[in-house]
């Protein structure tokens, strides 16, 4: 039988507080921050209650400096892709690009407090 690993974490590497980074995508995720975080620690983990890989928010001394290699494509559950828009928004994101189509499909590109690009793909409710 061959044992392969899991993804236990997938980790940011941030200049800021890595409780403040780990905040926003709390908010935005809706899953919890680990028990033992809080603002100043070198580290942050939101966990996922479902058992899926949590994410991890390390400080580090080195900024960004170019495009992610990976980043998340997002679907809203229960809301349209404009109102999880705004909603990134409101809990600090940027908008870098609106690429949705005249049909509706498409995505828009956002980054994190941090400049971490991600994407808001068309909602449910779309």
């Amino acid at each position: 039988m061959t044992h392969h690993p899991v993804i236990r974490h997938i980790t940011f590497d941030c200049t800021g507080d890595p409780y403040d980074l780990a905040l926003f995508w709390s908010g935005m995720l809706g899953n919890p921050l680990a028990d033992d975080d809080k603002p100043g620690d070198p580290e942050a983990l939101i966990e996922d209650p479902s058992g899926g890989p949590g994410l991890l928010f390390v400080r580090v001394e080195e900024g960004k400096t170019a495009k992610n290699r990976l980043h998340f494509d997002l679907r809203p559950r229960g809301r349209t892709r404009a109102d999880e828009v705004a909603r990134a928004l409101a809990l600090g994101a940027r908008l870098l690009a609106d690429h949705t189509r005249p049909d509706g499909g498409g995505w828009v590109t956002l980054a994190d407090p941090e400049g971490n690009e991600f994407c808001m793909e068309r909602g449910e409710l779309d």
